[in-house]
């Protein structure tokens, strides 16, 4: 009996500066019944989805920073978009900036949630890969500042047993890298979840080049998909924002590596798609089957922050 999960991939085009946080979520909400009238029982927001993407600003003003970030989840303005899941039996992955209160001192981490069926928090990452500067950076036109404005997440890659599969987390710039993919993957990740909300420039002043930003975008998920056989929903934040673009390109990708289903717009639009959690079976077991193929010792450390527990050796896998 296949283990099929449909879900929503629901791109947000652009926030306004100006825009308060019960009008963003109202716009998830309408998203989330749109996916739920199309039989989804998952829906995935992007990177950073209740405000404008702010890192793109030089800010001395901790009390200006702090006025993007949510110190709690849910909170006063976020409680609607709980509690429309509640009702619809719909879950969700939400991207938001977060203020912690941890070790008696005050946190802020580039987060993500997974909020099951019933509105509860059943698992949250916080982004690893910090792309940009601390320090403004003269001379460029836009600027990307979230290693000013953000730590480095502590929760390494960890996976969460909802929705009957195995689901994994990243935020934007991890998908870029394979060690998220793989560490998710030697979890037996079915389902990887990422938001994003990457510029239509290159941060760092080279060429702009916007179809191959979208090309780079869409081969790393394919790629850590493929090599993980796992399904990835990866989701943006589209459009012109602020001023600045945003790529968009949302996609759904299978555990083939193959874009199922892709967004159209740079506005706010619905992906559906039914996955098949099965479907990541005869690539862990034949192609990409870890035990039998490879010895993960022999790859060198594999350090406490990942998280993961090395497989016993199988000598009957030999």
């Amino acid at each position: 009996m296949s283990r099929t999960l449909t879900v929503g991939a629901a791109q947000l085009g652009p926030n306004s500066r100006a825009d308060d946080r019960p009008a963003v979520v109202r716009r998830l909400i309408d998203l989330m019944r749109q996916a739920h009238g199309k039989g989804a029982r998952l829906v995935v927001f992007p990177e950073l989805a209740l405000t404008t993407f702010f890192p793109r600003w030089y800010m001395e003003d901790q009390a200006e920073i702090d006025a993007y970030f949510e110190a709690e989840m849910p909170g006063p303005e976020t409680r609607p978009l709980f509690a429309e899941a509640r009702r619809l039996g719909v879950g969700f992955y939400l991207g938001y900036a977060e203020l912690a209160q941890e070790g008696g001192a005050t946190h802020r981490y580039n987060t993500c949630i997974l909020v099951d069926q019933d509105g509860r928090i059943v698992g949250k990452y916080r982004k690893v890969h910090l792309p940009g500067s601390v320090e403004f950076r003269p001379g460029l036109e836009f600027q990307q500042l979230e290693k000013r404005y953000f730590e480095y997440g502590n929760l390494g890659f960890r996976v969460f047993h909802a929705f009957e599969g195995i689901i994994g987390m990243a935020i934007c710039n991890d998908r870029r890298w394979p060690e998220t993919f793989r560490v998710l993957g030697l979890q037996g990740a079915e389902l990887v979840l990422i938001g994003y909300n990457s510029a239509a420039h290159d941060p760092n002043g080279g060429p702009d080049e916007y179809e191959r930003r979208i090309f780079h975008s869409n081969l790393a998920v394919q790629a850590g998909a493929y090599q993980n056989s796992t399904w990835v929903v990866s989701v943006a934040k589209a459009g012109i924002e602020d001023g600045a673009g945003l790529i968009g390109s949302s996609v759904i990708v299978n555990p083939s590596g193959e874009i199922v289903a892709q967004a159209q717009t740079l506005e706010d639009e619905l992906l559906v798609w039914d996955c098949d959690l099965d479907e990541c079976r005869p690539g862990k077991e034949l192609m990409f089957n870890f035990a039998q193929h490879r010895r993960i010792e022999h790859y060198g450390l594999i350090t406490q922050q990942t998280g993961v527990v090395v497989p016993k050796r199988d000598e009957a896998a030999e």
